[in-house]
């Protein structure tokens, strides 16, 4: 191979080209801002509406975690009574039935 060929500078300059493709497009799919030709970056075009979609999921995972709290609370409660003797489960089934009447 001739190193001084136009195909072998051709071949270079394609690889490199290829390489910086590549490179660019792992760095989109991952979220980093992109390098332009003269060492600049470009910010994603969507950044605002993910800094919304995150404040929103905050919102929504605090208020799963306090239906969560209370869930178990009320797990609890359920658990207690149906681990309590009999004597006393039977005097509440009695309450709750005068409370009907």
């Amino acid at each position: 191979m001739n190193w001084g060929s136009p195909i072998f500078v051709i071949a270079i300059v394609t690889v490199c080209t290829m390489g910086w493709i590549f490179n660019n497009w792992i760095r989109a799919r991952h979220g980093y801002p992109l390098e332009n030709e003269w060492g600049g970056t470009s910010e994603r075009l969507g950044a605002p509406d993910s800094d919304r979609k995150i404040e929103l999921l905050t919102n929504e995972n605090e208020q799963l975690t306090g239906k969560i709290g209370r869930l178990e609370e009320r797990i609890s409660v359920l658990e207690r009574i149906a681990t309590e003797k009999e004597g006393t489960a039977s005097r509440l089934a009695e309450e709750i039935n005068r409370l009907r009447d």
